[in-house]
């Protein structure tokens, strides 16, 4: 794998940190701007939405961008939005950065997805995509908890100077080291890549995709409660249960990438019937604290797994759409990203305990599960292809 990748993860990690590090530092802005604790909560739903509606409409707008000078516009941005954060007093002002900062993020993977299948063979996407978000899974284990405890010792600004600082090193790395535009590249027309986004094959993976990463996002947004209320550890095993997770995570994109390509319907088929076991084993079995650890890294695994695999078969299912299918990749992922954990909410909500959002991420594997069962039944019709399976993959496994 080129090293490139390895910087392009670099930037994906300071913009997961950015993503997900302000579920350990709404009180103390809530409190330091003069808001209420629901309020300051509203800057991760501004990041979210920034992300579902940027990736596509900010990757349309860069397709004809140079992909270097894309990603290095994007990574500016970013970087700009974290100073100001970091130095305002104005809650409003904060939430505007949110949402500039979530565009330039989603404009940003949206590009590096396209620039790291193009610098690997044809039949390489799956360990490129997994390398690339492994940048991701490393935020959910060393970034996020850096930042709280960052937020703890120094307040909650110091946690944006953070993600800034880290931004830098990415911004010079892919400057130097990210190949420019590919030699004779010009981009699809916009309408080709428009029509290449109907194909059926590509609707089926994205709802995949949604369904799977709103399953782990609606158990991973709850795991806090869900280790002090029901397995009965101590709050100071958290932080420890978070990264555990992440540990998983990164372990899941790792291993899927070697597999990816060559057997892909093997990845979704076995990995989605083992997440799917292994949420409805973890519901069960939350009470036992060595049970419940095993399993959270498991679960960590086979959900990112499953999910990095989706993505490439994304970018396999559009090779008309090099720009715009990167673009609502991320953009289904994130649509999963917030609906899974209002989902575990409006359950816990109604009463049904800590233990019921890990059942609403069965129930989503499993309608994930239904709607793939559906497609392999109609085959070809569905699809528009040849037969076989999902018609999933370009290698071996197709």
């Amino acid at each position: 794998m080129p090293f490139a990748l390895l910087l392009l993860g670099l930037a994906v990690f300071a913009q997961g940190t950015s993503e997900f590090m302000l579920s350990g530092l709404v009180p103390d802005i809530a409190r330091d701007l003069g808001v209420s604790v629901p309020a300051a909560g509203a800057l991760t739903s501004a990041f979210a939405v920034g992300m579902v509606v940027g990736a596509p409409l900010v990757a349309g707008l860069a397709r004809r961008w140079p992909r270097r000078g894309a990603l290095l516009a994007f990574l500016v941005v970013f970087l700009a939005v974290h100073v100001v954060g970091a130095l305002t007093g104005s809650f409003e002002v904060l939430l505007a950065t949110r949402v500039v900062g979530a565009l330039a993020n989603a404009g940003f993977l949206a590009v590096a997805l396209v620039a790291a299948v193009d610098m690997v063979p044809a039949d390489a996407k799956g360990r490129a995509t997994s390398m690339l978000l492994g940048g991701v899974t490393l935020a959910c284990v060393a970034g996020v908890p850096a930042g709280a405890v960052l937020g703890g010792l120094w307040g909650w600004r110091a946690a944006f100077w953070a993600v800034a600082l880290v931004s830098l090193p990415a911004l010079v790395a892919v400057a130097r080291s990210v190949p420019g535009a590919a030699a004779g590249d010009a981009p699809p027309a916009l309408r080709g890549e428009l029509r290449s986004l109907r194909s059926p094959r590509l609707v089926v993976t994205l709802a995949l995709g949604a369904l799977v990463n709103g399953a782990t996002f609606c158990t991973f947004t709850y795991l806090a409660p869900l280790v002090t209320e029901v397995t009965g550890l101590s709050s100071a095993w958290v932080p420890g249960v978070l990264a555990l997770f992440g540990a998983g995570s990164l372990a899941g994109v790792t291993a899927a990438g070697r597999f990816a390509d060559r057997r892909p319907v093997a990845v979704l088929a076995g990995g989605g019937v083992a997440v799917g076991l292994g949420w409805c084993l973890l519901a069960l079995g939350a009470g036992h604290p060595v049970l419940a650890l095993g399993l959270v890294f498991t679960q960590g695994a086979l959900s990112f797994g499953v999910g990095s695999t989706l993505i490439s078969q994304v970018l396999y299912a559009a090779p008309g759409a090099p720009t715009l299918a990167g673009g609502f990749a991320t953009a289904a992922f994130n649509v999963g990203a917030a609906l899974g954990p209002w989902a575990g909410g409006v359950v816990i909500a109604a009463g049904f305990g800590y233990r019921s959002p890990v059942w609403v991420s069965a129930g989503l594997v499993a309608l994930a599960g239904v709607l793939a069962g559906v497609v392999w039944r109609r085959r070809g019709r569905v699809l528009g292809g040849s037969g076989g399976a999902l018609n999933f993959g370009a290698g071996t496994g197709a």
